[in-house]
Parts: C-alpha cells; sequence; structure tokens
C-alpha cells in the first residue's frame, strides 16, 4: 500500500497500490491503473499467404484481455518485479521485471499462461508528438496517425491502393503493396520527445500510432524486452540506437572512384559500354554485372540465374577482365541470393549434403520465385551456414569480386520446417539478419573487411553491425510518392532514425510494368539525388529496352560525366560523414530537425535532408519542373551553385535538371571544397 519513487537521469518511477506510471523528462510514458491497464494479452488465429515474397496475412483475435491487477514482488532501488492478472484473486499471467539504469527502463516478461500468443502494451502519446523509425518507410518519415505492421516482404509495386499499376500487380499476381510494406522493417520507434522505445522480437508486430492519447503496439508473441532509452539530443539518441544494433564499417576507399555502372549483357557488352562512359568522362569506381552467373527471360523480364558462379559462356575471360580494370581504378561487382535454382550444381550440391529447408513430409522445399523454382539455404543448420560462407569465399570473393549485391532474404515462407525445429514464423523477421551475417562473416574471414562491400535491401533489428550498405529496394521507374524517386529519401531518413546509417538507390529505379516506362528526365534528376548519397549507382531495370539508360545519348552522358565529377568532389566530406556514422552511428542523410531541434516545421519535411552536418539536399522530384521551393532552417546559408545567401524560411530557387537544389552553411570548415564544386 506504500509510496514508491525512483528517478534517474531523466526517468521516474512513481508507484502507489495498484497504480504505476513511468515518466520520461516529467511526461508520462506508462501508465497502469486498473481502469487504465497498460497491458493486455490474449489470442489470435492467423492466416498467411505468400506468393513470390508478397504476404497476405489475416489475423482473428480469439480473445483480448486487460491485465488491471497489479500485485508487486519486489522493489528495489532501481527494480521491481510485478505480477499481472486480469483482477485481484485471479492467476497471474505476466510476471514483469522493471528495471531503470543509465537513461535506459528496461521491461522483462515471463508469460505464465501458455496459451498467449497476442501482445498489446500501450505507451502515453500526445496530439503534438511526432514519431519515427520502424526500420525503413518510404511512404512516410512522421509515422503519427497510421499502424505500420512489421513483417519483411517485397514492398510490392506501386505501394499506393488507389493507383493503377498497384491495382494491376494486385489482379494479376498479388504483388501491389501499400504504405507499409517493407523489405527492412524494426519494431523500433523514435519519438519527437526524444527517447526511443524497441521490442525485443521477431515475431509479426504491428505498431499503431493512430491513437491521441497512446500508441498501441502488438506483438504476435509475448516479447522478451521492451527496452526505452532517452537523451538529450538527437545526435545522442541515434547514437544509442546505432550502439545496440551495431554499426556499419567505412566504405572502402575506392567507391568514391566513382559510379558503380549497373551493365548486363556480358564481357564485350561491358567492356564496350566502359569504354563510351570513360570516354565522355564519366567517373566510374565499379562496373556491376548482377548476370555474372548468367540470366534466364521470363514474362517479368530479365531474371538471373541463381547458380552462384561465373559464367564463362556469358562472361568470357572475365577472371582476367575483372584484374584488368581494377588496375585502372575499377572494380568488378557481382550479384548473390540465400537461394538455389534447382538447375545449377549448388543446388544439387546442397541437397545431397541435407543443407536444404524442407516441406512437412520431409522433402526439400522449393520456392516459386516467378516461372523458376530454388531451394532455401538452411542458415538455422551451423554446417549449411558455413557451406554456404564459403561459396561466397571461394565464387566470390576468390574469384576477384569486390563487392555484390546481397539480395532478398524476405522470402522466408511461413509454412517451411528448419533444422533447428524453430518456428518459421518466428524467424521469418530473423532470415535477414541471418543473411547479412552470413555475408559479414564471410568477409571479415577473407580478410577482405573495409575493401569488399556489399549492399542488401532486406533487414531486421541487429543486421545494422554485419550490413556494409542498404539500398531502397525496387523503385518503380516513375515519379510517385510511394514507389519512385520521392519514397528513397524517408527511406533513408527512417532507416538512418533505426540505426542504418548508410543508404543508397538504384539510379533511375527498377520495376517497370504496366506500361510503366523509365524517361530520360526521371534518370537525371535521380542522378542528381544520387550524388548527394554515399554511393552511387545505376540499374539497368527489369525491363532495360523500355527504360533510358545512362549511355542513351550524348546529353545522358555528359550529364552523368559532371554529376559523378560533383560525387568524386565531394568525396573528402563524404569519407567524413561515413566515417562519423561508423564511429558515432549518426547517419549520412538526417532529418534536418536533427541539428534544428527547435524548428517546429523541420519535424514535418520529409523530401528534404541533411547530408552530414553542413549540406542541405532538396531533390527535385517532379517532372517538367525548374523551379523549386525548398524550407531552410534558422541559419546562414549559400547556394551550392550561386553562392547567394539565404536565411531560412521558404525559398524558390531555379533547379534545371544537373542543378539540384542544395545549400551549404556559410561557417563550414568545408567552404572551399563546396565553392570548388560549383566550378565543374
Amino acid at each position: 500500500m506504500g509510496v514508491y519513487t525512483h528517478v534517474q537521469a531523466g526517468f521516474s518511477i512513481k508507484r502507489y497500490d495498484n497504480h504505476l506510471t513511468i515518466y520520461w523528462n516529467n511526461n508520462e510514458l506508462l501508465h497502469h491503473s486498473e481502469e487504465r491497464p497498460f497491458i493486455y494479452v490474449g489470442v489470435g488465429q492467423e492466416s498467411i499467404d505468400m506468393y513470390r515474397g508478397n504476404f497476405k496475412i489475416t489475423d482473428y483475435v480469439v480473445e483480448r484481455i486487460p491485465l488491471r491487477s497489479l500485485e508487486m514482488v519486489t522493489e528495489k532501488d532501481n527494480q521491481l518485479m510485478f505480477r499481472l492478472s486480469p483482477m485481484k484473486g485471479y492467476k497471474p499471467f505476466l510476471t514483469v521485471s522493471l528495471t531503470i539504469e543509465n537513461e535506459e527502463v528496461c521491461l522483462e516478461f515471463e508469460s505464465n499462461e501458455r496459451s498467449i500468443n497476442r501482445f498489446w502494451i500501450r505507451i502515453c502519446a500526445t496530439e503534438e508528438e511526432k514519431v519515427f523509425g520502424c526500420g525503413e518507410q518510404m511512404s512516410y518519415f512522421n509515422l503519427r496517425k497510421r499502424n505500420f505492421p512489421l513483417w519483411t516482404s517485397e514492398p510490392g509495386i506501386g505501394r499506393n491502393k488507389n493507383t493503377y499499376i498497384t491495382w494491376m500487380a494486385d489482379v494479376t499476381g498479388m504483388a501491389g503493396g501499400d504504405y507499409y510494406h517493407t523489405n527492412y522493417p524494426q519494431p523500433t520507434y523514435v519519438s519527437s520527445y526524444k527517447y526511443y522505445c524497441h521490442v525485443e522480437t521477431t515475431a509479426y508486430a504491428d505498431f499503431d500510432f493512430r491513437h491521441r492519447q497512446f500508441h498501441e503496439l502488438q506483438i504476435w508473441e509475448v516479447p522478451r524486452k521492451i527496452i526505452f532509452e532517452g537523451s538529450r539530443t538527437f545526435v545522442d539518441l541515434v547514437g544509442k540506437i546505432s550502439k545496440r544494433f551495431g554499426r556499419q564499417p567505412e566504405l572502402p576507399e575506392w567507391t568514391y572512384n566513382g559510379i558503380w555502372l549497373g551493365i548486363q549483357g556480358g564481357t564485350e557488352v561491358v567492356e564496350e559500354k566502359l569504354k563510351k562512359a570513360l570516354a565522355k568522362g564519366i567517373k566510374v569506381g565499379a562496373v556491376w554485372c548482377q548476370d555474372w552467373q548468367g540470366k534466364r527471360i521470363t514474362s517479368f523480364g530479365k531474371r538471373l540465374m541463381w547458380n552462384w558462379q561465373w559464367n564463362e559462356n556469358e562472361y568470357p575471360q572475365l577472371d582476367s577482365k575483372i584484374y584488368e580494370w581494377k588496375e585502372k581504378g575499377i572494380r568488378f561487382l557481382g550479384y548473390i541470393n540465400p537461394y538455389l535454382a534447382v538447375e545449377g550444381n549448388l543446388f544439387k550440391e546442397a541437397s545431397e549434403k541435407g543443407y536444404l529447408a524442407k516441406n512437412e513430409s520431409g522433402s526439400t522445399y522449393l520456392v516459386d520465385f516467378g516461372e523458376f523454382y530454388c531451394g532455401i539455404v538452411d542458415f538455422t543448420n551451423e554446417e549449411a551456414f558455413e557451406w554456404y560462407k564459403n561459396v561466397i569465399k571461394n565464387n566470390l570473393i576468390g574469384f576477384g569480386l569486390d563487392g555484390w549485391m546481397a539480395d532478398f532474404g524476405e522470402y522466408l515462407p511461413t509454412d517451411v520446417c528448419l533444422h533447428s525445429g524453430q518456428s518459421a514464423m518466428i524467424m521469418h523477421n530473423a532470415w535477414p539478419v541471418l543473411w547479412a551475417k552470413v555475408n559479414y562473416e564471410a568477409v571479415k574471414e577473407s580478410g577482405k573487411l573495409g575493401e569488399v562491400v556489399y549492399f542488401m535491401r532486406a533487414g531486421y533489428s541487429g543486421f545494422q553491425k554485419y550490413c556494409t550498405l542498404l539500398w531502397a529496394g525496387d523503385q518503380s521507374v516513375d515519379w510517385t510518392l510511394d514507389d519512385g524517386l520521392p519514397s528513397v529519401i524517408p527511406a533513408a531518413l527512417s532507416a538512418g532514425m533505426s540505426g542504418m546509417g548508410l543508404h543508397h538507390s538504384d539510379i533511375g529505379g527498377y520495376t517497370s510494368l504496366f506500361g510503366n516506362k523509365r524517361s530520360k528526365e526521371l534518370l537525371l534528376r535521380w542522378a542528381d539525388l544520387a550524388a548527394f548519397t554515399p554511393v552511387m549507382r545505376t540499374h539497368e531495370g527489369n525491363r532495360p529496352d523500355d527504360c533510358v539508360q545512362f549511355d542513351e545519348d550524348d546529353e545522358t552522358l555528359e550529364h552523368f560525366a559532371r554529376m559523378t565529377q560533383i560525387y568524386v568532389g565531394m568525396a573528402p566530406y563524404t569519407k567524413e560523414i561515413v566515417k562519423e556514422n561508423c564511429e558515432k552511428g549518426i547517419p549520412v542523410q538526417r532529418p534536418l530537425f536533427m541539428h534544428y531541434e527547435q524548428d517546429e516545421k523541420a519535424y514535418d519535411i520529409q523530401y528534404q535532408y541533411l547530408y552530414g552536418r553542413d549540406l542541405l539536399v532538396a531533390p527535385v522530384y517532379k517532372e517538367n519542373v525548374n523551379d523549386w521551393e525548398v524550407y531552410l532552417p534558422e541559419d546562414e546559408w549559400l547556394h551550392l551553385w550561386t553562392g547567394k545567401e539565404y536565411n531560412g524560411g521558404v525559398v524558390t530557387v531555379s533547379a534545371p535538371i544537373g542543378y539540384p537544389p542544395v545549400f551549404y552553411r556559410k561557417h563550414s570548415k568545408w567552404k572551399k571544397l563546396f565553392e570548388e564544386l560549383r566550378e565543374i
């Protein structure tokens, strides 16, 4: 019946009888009473259908029970242990251990009722609060007023149920996404009140930010832990987030030699296109040939042969050409994913050794990837994990590759039987982390960490320390907010707030379907944006003949030449902010409020970003425009291309192709370097 109070580093706990309140900076964070229980539990029955990486998930909640009664077990200086039950005198459903220490509150849960497979927690909120994170979110940066199911999957085509392309993708193959679909979800959100909340779980979750007075987090299990950590600044807060999940290593030095040109079609085609690019003055850091191991043609377009070794017929003399290009400062990049096509010798070897995941009858589980079938390398089998690491070590690194696209990771079916006996429902979200770890260990054990770089699209909590570079996935080759050029900006910002600070995208997008074709203007505007990201990389797309390419004509080649020269010219600055991400966890692309916390308008800007501390980038993401409106936080800004000074507020600048709206801080130590870019 007594009163308990504990205060530590911004957090405080007050308890009286059945009332428990946790505060962060004097704002209610969690509150429990009989009238306002903060935890609910229940039982649900889900239905899940997967078709080519797209999941249709429905749930029937059999019962949902508020845990109104709190019975204290122990009270110490910084720890409480209590039991929760539906009512006083009823058997406890949960035992909760609550610890407050070092600007962190941790709740650990133990379920006393085996049938519970649904869990809800309510976290106090206000109408003014903004919420960010939840992995890589491409439609919205501020997540308030919406709910976000957290399940790694194909993002879907179009990602907006009101568009023709999304409708067509749905009716022809269950492939039309929605605003919340993402390759990289994460059960972590960041509040504008300068705390973050992370749920330790890999189960399906749904974070609901639609309520005025609380956020409701739903998890399809009783989670192991829920952690809150706060800080005085956002810079310090993202540092804490990245420390928890691990930070990305610095990019290799050769990255800054120039663009990574995505080229397909064989050795002769690569030589011809590379020669043309260099003759026009394009700075090239690498050629990226995703079909280095062969290709196949499907109704979707060009697809790859998923057998991860050099295809001599497709790329004759590649074993020597790789080293010729390297002598010229140009690296060779390839492609791999965690699946094996049934036609390949690697599938046969893995199958014979028992390294592939099984179906319920004990046979190899085959996944339909769109007119071809593949086996799943079972990473829960330690021998299979090591075997696949050796495939990467021998067939990629040993062959001479300096990087690759480590694709997929989000396809694990929920009815697959794994070697470990773990539920595929629980392992589905964990799969991208295992896939990242396979790549990381292969590179590290080869002594190539910091020299070899691989880029991934799928992720989840903890993959950050194993992923050398994130890319935004398969955007549509258009201007749409949800799935086109604009979508890669909130994608980078939300990923950065979730602890993944190195981000880039396919220049020009990837997906061309239902009459959607890449225009020259889109490609050039995307190159403008990419010059102000850590990596510039082109992609031919799934239907290259329907899409304008970097070597379309002289004007396009000359544009790429200029933008790659700007990218290379900025290398000293980019290296510094990449190093800052590695050492401190501050993302390279940052929301405006990260350095302008007092500016209320900055919290609602999702199509601009700070590139490091000293550059503000506002990409043009609409077609047929030459002037662009930009919001500048209060500071002394200089327009990169004219040198004209601005002090803040909404400004309109001329923004022809090749001159994206970019501003730098007047008193930046990099001022001279930025001025030199003006002369390119």
